[in-house]
């Protein structure tokens, strides 16, 4: 069956209309895989010389990327220069939630090891480059970077976040932080943790609409934090499996109160006896 020319018609102008039509996402990926391994991991000649080389090929990628989005040299080497100015700020904050991680996982043994392996350090890394282009008020790039560690690890953190020092993602599959979120410093956050709006109307796109989360606060797997008037206060413990759309008092402890029963499986109620 023939395509629709009519359809051919359409998309080729829409993608004719798009100024971001040629975007390369695979470079995207292959930059930020690439800074992550020249910030982080060995390589096969560890010298100065070496690492000079590989950072201006990664000037010269990163030019090409903003370039795209830009359309402009003299924007994209400007947006250049201011990130990779930044750089010395981003690395800086990254060992610090590396040794956070590192401190409080008794899991893991060594910062070599959290670079290697550790899912939510990597998507800690993407958000702080991808914040570092929002800020800079850089188009697409930073959503398409943020995005690559989602679909990597699970983890979906908007660069538009504010997300103090020292910062904890353990396991962290299926955490979601919204943004419009500010999280403090020294905080720790645990798999299926979300920090969502309560309303997610068009109309309120330019309004606070996720939650505030104060310094040392630990939220454990599963909880859902919605709202932007709510404000988890410092050194406070929120529980699995809560749903919060108020503001809890520092140091504070918040909980799900379940029942379970435990017993002898010879004898189970009719509603458990079934066939599969």
């Amino acid at each position: 069956m023939a395509i629709s020319e009519t359809l051919l018609q359409r998309i080729h102008q829409t993608k004719q209309n798009n100024i971001h039509g040629f975007f390369d996402k695979i470079k995207t990926k292959k930059f930020v895989k690439e800074l992550y391994e020249v910030l982080f991991l060995p390589q096969n000649e560890n010298t100065e010389d070496q690492l000079k080389r590989n950072f201006d090929v990664l000037q010269k990628t990163f030019f090409d990327l903003i370039h795209t989005v830009t359309g402009n040299k003299e924007t994209a080497e400007i947006h250049v220069n201011q990130f990779f100015e930044a750089l010395p700020e981003l690395y800086d904050q990254l060992v610090l939630d590396a040794k956070s991680i590192l401190e409080f996982d008794p899991a893991a043994d060594s910062l070599e090891e959290v670079y290697l392996a550790y899912p939510g350090f990597f998507a800690t890394y993407v958000y702080r480059i991808s914040h570092q282009l929002w800020n800079q008020k850089v188009k697409i790039l930073p959503r398409v970077i943020s995005e690559y560690a989602h679909s990597k690890t699970g983890i979906d953190i908007h660069p538009g976040a504010v997300i103090g020092a020292s910062f904890f993602i353990d396991h962290g599959t299926g955490i979601v932080i919204g943004e419009t979120s500010v999280i403090g410093n020294n905080v720790k956050i645990y798999q299926g943790v979300t920090l969502g709006a309560l309303n997610v109307s068009k109309e309120k796109a330019n309004q606070k609409r996720h939650p505030n989360i104060e310094d040392d606060v630990i939220i454990y797997s599963g909880a859902t934090i919605l709202g932007g008037d709510t404000t988890i206060g410092r050194e406070s413990i929120i529980g699995g499996n809560v749903w919060i759309t108020q503001d809890v008092p520092a140091n504070s402890l918040v909980y799900h109160k379940s029942e379970i029963k435990i017993k002898d499986n010879t004898s189970l109620p009719e509603s458990l006896t079934f066939v599969i």
